[in-house]
């Protein structure tokens, strides 16, 4: 008999709880994000996390561990080779990811692919470099509109953007110089996880803004995941915020764009209160965009309260056969050096509603059991190349 009728996993995208055994080989020694995060709050006012354990888990300043946390808690460490979002969350539904994503943080695209992706645009690439993505408008924003040239950059993490102003450009236009751009990436010494079209609208410096009409065109998983195992056996497969891009729709039933984290939490609290049967899979990005990335610890400290009242909110609205999983992806210590992710441990906190009491569990080796406890728990066939052990028995008291 299946334990749970419905489980939430959230992923509170970066929410890394320090450096894995490995982090020397990452350059990440004595990252960790959010107990370094905790440093920099005066109040952190994050009561149901507290509740749940996180303080039990990992120690942070100015919050303490509570006598009997709700929760059952531990930290999961990452097999796979790499430190980004989709190798994360790959891993999480039993993929190992043995070759990192390319990246092109440091010296931007190669020449070849610039000159490649300009014959076949018609249009001169500027940029060219690991940027953000408000500041690069700023500076070539104008120059894009006055020109028709195309500006192109990157990030730490493994991916192409395209920036295009939707009144002059084209939102047309802009999509399909990213499709070239997927095409042209394809080749293995090139092949970023995601290209992605950003969207603007604007005419001067300090007026841009983007917009929601970002689209990603990212890589299939390489293999079949969870994900499609619960697909498979009739489930629904629901995703809210960047799921959809990360799995590029593979072995999802439904999904749900977010605009930001806490109306990802708000699209999530409006799904708990319907009934359906399976999993409700949920990125939290705007942790990792507008805080990790940009070395900002008491912005992401302030996206953490946001995200802990609205949890509160979601609790609320739980069965008893339901299962919340909160976990996250990697790390991106908002006071270690550079901009990049953080080679770190992630959070385990699992709870029902049902759940007599809390308390921790051993350290896991592996993101891919919370793929393989929901595949477990709705009783559906892994595939031999999955990775990962289900925990579903210490998740019941």
């Amino acid at each position: 008999m299946k334990k749970y009728n419905r489980i939430f996993t959230i992923v509170i995208d970066s929410f890394g709880a320090g450096e894995e055994p490995d982090a020397a080989k990452f350059g990440d020694v004595g990252s960790d994000t959010m107990g370094h995060i905790a440093q920099h709050m005066d109040h952190w006012k994050i009561p149901n996390l507290q509740k749940l354990g996180l303080a039990n888990l990992h120690p942070l300043q100015g919050v303490d561990p509570v006598e009997k946390p709700m929760a059952k808690y531990t930290t999961l460490r990452e097999k796979s080779n790499g430190k980004d979002t989709m190798t994360g969350h790959w891993e999480m539904m039993g993929l190992e990811t043995k070759e990192p994503f390319i990246t092109f943080t440091d010296h931007g695209f190669p020449p070849e692919l610039i000159a490649e992706l300009e014959e076949k645009t018609g249009r001169k690439v500027i940029g060219n470099k690991a940027a953000s993505g408000t500041e690069i408008l700023d500076e070539l924003g104008e120059e894009e509109i006055a020109t028709g040239h195309l500006i192109v950059y990157t990030s730490a993490d493994s991916v192409l953007q395209i920036c295009g102003n939707e009144e002059t450009m084209g939102l047309d236009t802009l999509y399909k110089y990213c499709e070239i751009a997927r095409e042209i990436t394809m080749k293995p010494e090139w092949k970023v996880g995601r290209v992605i079209a950003r969207p603007y609208v604007g005419k001067t410096k300090g007026h841009f803004m983007r917009t929601a009409n970002r689209h990603d065109y990212a890589l299939q998983p390489f293999d079949k995941t969870d994900l499609d195992a619960l697909k498979q056996g009739g489930l629904e497969v629901i995703s809210v915020g960047k799921i959809y891009d990360i799995f590029d729709g593979q072995g999802l039933t439904e999904s749900n764009k977010s605009q930001s984290s806490v109306h990802g939490m708000e699209q999530t609290i409006d799904i708990a209160k319907r009934e359906f049967y399976g999993l409700c899979f949920v990125n939290l990005v705007d942790f990792d965009a507008k805080w990790g990335h940009r070395r900002n610890p008491i912005g992401y400290g302030e996206e953490v309260e946001r995200f802990d009242e609205k949890l509160g909110e979601l609790m609320k609205v739980l069965n008893d056969d339901d299962l919340l999983i909160i976990t996250a992806d990697h790390g991106n210590d908002p006071t270690f050096k550079g901009t990049d992710h953080t080679r770190e441990r992630v959070p385990f906190l699992a709870w029902s509603p049902s759940m007599k009491e809390g308390g921790p569990l051993e350290e896991k080796d592996t993101f891919a059991v919370i793929g393989a406890t929901i595949s477990d728990n709705f009783d559906v066939p892994r595939s031999d190349h999955l990775i990962g052990e289900s925990i579903l028995d210490e998740l019941t008291d």
